[in-house]
């Protein structure tokens, strides 16, 4: 089967890259992104490309060169799932906040939607693609409901999980370790699983495209992520004890990075992860273990993510600590809000839980991002509901002008590390600062020694 015609169910972070990837590569196919969210369509279409809803470098080349030729954004799902053969649900899967697997589970009712939606719309036999991270059997549920409410159309359900880097997720997808394609194991599965890999096949050597059952395929996703949480958390652990110790973190990862077993990557102390996928990922695993009754395999998972939220609450903590126990009504500049640089995407920021800490010391909290709204930052504060919208707004400042935003300032918390802040003009911002002057380096990319030579108090993580 050759397939003309793709839909995406979900124009976010993955999906939009996704998508724009394939169409710019695969000429031949018609590509509809589709999303109930009108403000997102619309921005996807903007005429001024530098105003689609994702940043990511490199994505609005790709974007700008195939909309309007393969590459279309619509509202109109029902239309879209009709004309296509293969359609990729990349709907969000969030953690669910209510009832059974509160705090663990993934929240699986949009997915169920889609499914729904597809099986009421489809007259013709359609490859379904999850895309979203999704917990191991998904398809078997996606599998039951298209074949017990559709209109006796046949339904083969891949995996194809994405293992993009966000601020890098373009060439992940130019370029990628492997693609993962995990379907069914008859006549029909290994048919369309052959369906995908031809697709990919167009810029990906096949050799990196790996086939498997779908179950090894969904579980492979969640296994990836809290591998690569899991270093995150061991070098924050360690960041710990060198701080009490006198070593240097950084040191420690070159040293234990330079051991061909353990490798170099995800070794950078840091003020925590973030991200959508990590935390979800691994709490979804935890809640899996423990729904077969492994325990032990749970609480070795969990403490992953015990280990992260530690990491953010002493960072806070110090800050209090050492602007001498207090930091009510003083000004604390938070440089970057993004979970990471060079994207917009905030989800699990720890900018957002050390502000949130901070808040409760009534701190006054000022902020610079250079691709965050401040639509955005009040939202991930007001998600967490610890205090009201008004009492957010009142305690926070956004500012477009990062010397603006650093003046009068009591102290600097490094949040993200965006190349920018380390060509700043620090001996500017420290005039206009009070005294002294303190910069907390939450991701370790500014010159120690010269912002000490300067006049600031700084430190460091794990140093």
């Amino acid at each position: 089967m050759k397939v003309k015609n793709i839909c995406c169910i979900g124009a976010g972070y993955v999906g939009g890259p996704t998508m724009a990837v394939i169409a710019y590569k695969c000429p031949d196919i018609k590509v509809t992104v589709v999303d109930v969210n009108e403000a997102r369509i619309k921005a996807w279409n903007d005429e001024d490309i530098s105003n689609i809803p994702i940043y990511e470098p490199g994505l609005e080349d790709l974007v700008a060169e195939a909309r309007g030729r393969n590459l279309f954004f619509s509202t109109d799902v029902e239309k879209a799932i009709d004309e296509a053969e293969m359609i990729f649900i990349s709907v969000n899967t969030p953690t669910k906040t209510y009832g059974l697997g509160k705090g663990k589970a993934a929240d699986l009712k949009y997915i169920e939607l889609c499914a729904r939606q597809i099986a009421s719309v489809a007259k013709t036999d359609k490859i379904v693609v999850e895309k979203s991270t999704l917990p191991v059997r998904t398809a078997e549920a996606i599998k039951s409901i298209l074949d017990n409410t559709g209109n006796g159309v046949k339904f083969e359900i891949l995996s194809n999980p994405e293992f993009l880097a966000e601020g890098t997720a373009v060439q992940d997808l130019l370029n990628p370790d492997r693609v993962l394609i995990g379907g069914g194991t008859d006549e029909d599965g290994f048919a369309a699983i052959n369906a995908l890999v031809e697709v990919y096949a167009n810029w990906v050597d096949r050799e990196k495209i790996l086939t498997t059952n779908v179950w090894s395929s969904e579980l492979s996703k969640l296994t990836a992520n809290a591998f690569l949480a899991q270093r995150v958390s061991s070098i924050n652990a360690m960041s710990e004890l060198c701080e009490k110790t006198g070593a240097d973190v950084s040191e420690v990862a070159r040293a234990i990075g330079m051991d061909s077993r353990i490798g170099s990557k995800f070794l950078k102390a840091s003020v925590g992860f973030g991200g959508s996928c990590f935390q979800k990922d691994i709490l979804n695993l935890v809640y899996i273990a423990k729904s077969y009754g492994l325990h032990e395999v749970a609480d070795y998972w969990e403490q992953v993510v015990i280990m992260n939220d530690h990491q953010k609450r002493r960072f806070a903590v110090n800050i209090v600590k050492t602007l001498y126990n207090t930091v009510s009504g003083k000004k604390i500049t938070f440089l970057g809000w993004a979970f990471k640089k060079d994207t917009n995407d905030t989800r699990e920021s720890a900018a957002i839980y050390v502000a949130d800490d901070l808040l409760n010391e009534q701190a006054n909290i000022a902020v610079y991002d250079p691709k965050v709204s401040d639509q955005k930052i009040l939202s991930d504060l007001n998600y967490l509901e610890t205090r009201s919208e008004a009492e957010n707004r009142e305690g926070i400042e956004v500012n477009q002008d990062p010397y603006e935003v650093c003046k009068d300032a009591h102290a600097i918390a490094v949040l993200t590390e965006w190349d920018e802040f380390k060509e700043y003009d620090w001996q500017k911002i420290y005039d206009n600062m009070k005294k002294p002057a303190f910069v907390f380096d939450g991701r370790n990319i500014l010159d120690g020694e010269e912002l000490r030579r300067i006049g600031f108090v700084f430190q460091q993580i794990g140093k």
